[in-house]
């Protein structure tokens, strides 16, 4: 199964090789706030976007974050870095689907403060959301990613918004969903 997708991707890529070629560039700030009653992180992610045809725009990433918890009265605080790949594509100027893979130094686990994990998290984010021409100089990214990977140190466990309850009213599952709003400006124009 592997064998097959990768063939296809390749011939898929070929045939969009084609067609690609360097149209500008834009830089992307995504910055980060979350507090709870017991913790919180503040931070953010530079982008360089390569524009490759008229919707889809790749480059990497660098993330900076710094959390803290104070969870079962354990107090603890760590910066997060890291750096990465992504790939935009848009469409019709309305919306967008997007992929972003991270590799995070991140040693703390948000699953049990106590639990010694790897120090770094990988992440690999899918999804899309609304993407916004602002002006001629500032866009706008509003969107809900999917954790593909939902490492146990991941630094964006304490975003995950969705709760699935039960019928007493219990949490029973979060699920690994973040939105994310991202500033684009374009650096150049081709």
């Amino acid at each position: 199964m592997r064998k097959y997708l990768f063939i296809i991707s390749l011939f898929g890529f070929s045939q969009m090789h084609a067609q690609l070629a360097y149209q500008g560039a834009e830089m992307g700030l995504e910055p980060y706030v979350g507090f709870s009653n017991i913790g919180g992180s503040v931070g953010g992610e530079l982008k360089y976007a390569v524009r490759l045809s008229e919707n889809l725009l790749v480059g990497p990433s660098f993330r900076l974050q710094r959390n803290w918890s104070n969870n079962l009265g354990l107090q603890s605080n760590m910066t997060t870095w890291g750096g990465g790949v992504f790939a935009h594509y848009r469409y019709q100027e309305i919306i967008f689907g997007g992929l972003e893979f991270q590799y995070l130094n991140s040693p703390f686990s948000f699953v049990n403060p106590l639990e010694v994990v790897k120090p770094w998290s990988p992440n690999l984010m899918v999804g899309g959301g609304f993407y916004l021409k602002l002006s001629d100089k500032i866009r706008l990214n509003a969107a809900l990613f999917y954790d593909v990977i939902n490492a146990p140190n991941s630094p964006f466990r304490s975003s995950y918004n969705f709760k699935i309850k039960n019928e007493y009213g219990q949490v029973v599952r979060i699920l690994p969903i973040i939105y994310r709003i991202t500033f684009f400006i374009p650096i150049d124009q081709q």
